[in-house]
């Protein structure tokens, strides 16, 4: 089978970790007869430097024009970068933004699994550790806080900043018909939350996602707050199958849930459309004091590359191979430095997926 994937290796650690994942799926190609072509695209702050703004028309076209894309982050220090002195739409994230909703990627999918071998690394009690944990987060990706219309104007001499929450009732039904169909295929649980004691957007979403409900049957599914949701996840992770909810409280409970698998390094996540399309990228930061320095965890972005495979390709049996070939390289006691521990074998990015590759 023959595919085109878009490249956007991004700022930082993104060009390190990318490469390693495009080795990995070259791997794939290889060994189950495949074939890639990758257009390779700028976005973010390398954008910036070499076209004046963090994502132009032409990669728009141009991601649009392949079957999918692999996304490295995007973005730079904050205080110190001269990226973050640019109006703020002209910022990297203005960009990551920007192709999100040109590309309608309205269901971001963040799978935030313990494996065995990284129970040492999770910071949370050996007793929840051991017990381990394997979620889906669906976060709506197209709508809410971070779409919404917003200002910064002097009002009666005071400066006022003003951001808009709007969700409308077909944003919030076909991201929780998503999140129900990933339910079927996995233990059939889904926990919508929300924050309706106080929001309206959140009444409206928990009413859809009880209409929704009723068409699955098979799949048991429970409301809760989104400061409930953040304790529990630090208490008990395990009661967690797929968690359905709004972009930005999305945005804060994968970070959280990123960070109890052991290192942000690890979770991977796909954004995808109505179709098969979708773009595939590490849930970390670009990470620039590490830039460069052949230090970074590439797994999460070769286990973005797995979810590409799965999702947009529907190589299943592939993106099986990479998953095992992690695991088996994680049972083998191989480790970067985020995830280091006594007695390991610690290896660089790129030595990381070197034995990835030769595990598939």
């Amino acid at each position: 089978m023959n595919k085109k994937i878009a490249v956007i290796k991004g700022d930082g650690i993104g060009p390190e970790v990318v490469s390693e994942a495009m080795k990995v799926l070259d791997k794939v190609a290889d060994k189950f007869g495949h074939s890639f072509e990758y257009d390779q695209l700028l976005m973010g702050g390398c954008s910036i430097d070499a076209n004046g703004v963090p994502l132009t028309d032409e990669t728009i076209e141009r991601a649009k024009a392949a079957d999918a894309v692999l996304m490295g982050s995007i973005g730079g220090n904050t205080a110190t970068s001269p990226w973050y002195k640019l109006p703020a739409d002209k910022r990297p994230e203005a960009g990551l933004l920007k192709l999100r909703k040109s590309l309608n990627l309205f269901a971001n999918l963040r799978p935030a699994l313990l494996y065995g071998e990284l129970k040492d690394a999770c910071p949370l009690k050996a007793e929840i550790a051991e017990r381990g944990f394997d979620m889906m987060i669906m976060r709506e990706l197209t709508g809410g806080l971070y779409f919404g219309a917003r200002k910064t104007e002097e009002v009666d001499g005071v400066m006022t900043a003003t951001d808009t929450l709007t969700y409308n009732e077909n944003e919030i039904r076909r991201i929780a018909i998503r999140a129900f169909d990933i339910a079927m295929k996995r233990r059939k649980k889904v926990t919508s939350v929300d924050k309706a004691n106080v929001l309206d957007s959140s009444r409206l979403w928990r009413k859809i996602v009880e209409e929704v409900a009723k068409d699955y049957p098979e799949v048991s599914y429970e409301h809760m707050l989104v400061d409930n949701c953040a304790m529990q996840l630090v208490k008990d992770p395990a009661q967690f199958d797929v968690v359905l909810t709004e972009n930005m409280f999305g945005d804060i409970l994968s970070d959280e849930a990123s960070m109890i698998t052991g290192s942000i390094g690890m979770l991977a996540s796909a954004s995808l459309n109505d179709t098969k399309f979708g773009l595939y990228e590490p849930s970390g930061g670009s990470a620039p004091d590490i830039a460069g320095q052949n230090k970074a965890n590439p797994i999460a972005t070769i286990l973005s590359a797995a979810m590409l495979l799965r999702y947009s390709f529907d190589m299943d049996k592939e993106a099986d191979a990479v998953e095992a070939a992690v695991a088996k390289v994680l049972k083998d006691g191989y480790r970067t430095g985020d995830i280091m521990s006594e007695g390991m074998k610690l290896v660089s990015c790129s030595g990381m997926g070197d034995v990835i590759a030769e595990n598939i």
